[in-house]
């Protein structure tokens, strides 16, 4: 299992936003410019994860965007599923199924299984707080 690109630039995003915690407000183009990703696309996530709840725009003089709630109270699992919607490993384990062409959908016998690894999944995701992707790491972690 991967994550889609927009499910990881939206991380991304949201950790160069939450390094400006406390500070100023940052836009859209300045996240551009310290993430390197292409203004249009940040400029999507900005609106997804806004639309989320995730971060806050302030119009004025003074204005820009902020996390909308404290970065401790933001976790990976909020993060991608205002991107890519609720988190599902098959496309038949969602309420909504609009995408599921399996033939086997009718007498699936596995179906039925696939919420519970979908709520663990979830609650992997759920424990990883949006803080621990925005303090630095040491060097000996990354070699």
């Amino acid at each position: 299992m991967r994550l889609s690109s927009m499910a990881d630039y939206a991380v991304v995003t949201m950790t160069a936003a939450a390094r400006h915690c406390g500070g100023a407000r940052i836009s859209a183009q300045q996240l551009a410019e310290e993430t390197g990703l292409p203004a249009p696309t940040v400029q999507k996530l900005v609106s997804k994860l806004s639309a989320a709840g995730l971060l806050k725009s302030v119009r004025g003089a003074r204005g820009g965007l902020k996390l909308a709630r404290p970065a401790a109270a933001i976790t990976l699992a909020d993060i991608i599923e205002a991107v890519e919607g609720p988190i599902a490993l098959a496309p038949c384990s969602t309420p909504v199924r609009q995408d599921c062409t399996c033939s086997l959908e009718k007498d699936c016998t596995v179906r039925p299984h696939w919420p519970v690894v979908d709520a663990a999944l979830r609650g992997a995701l759920s424990a990883v707080p949006l803080t621990q992707f925005a303090r630095p790491v040491a060097a000996e972690a990354t070699a």
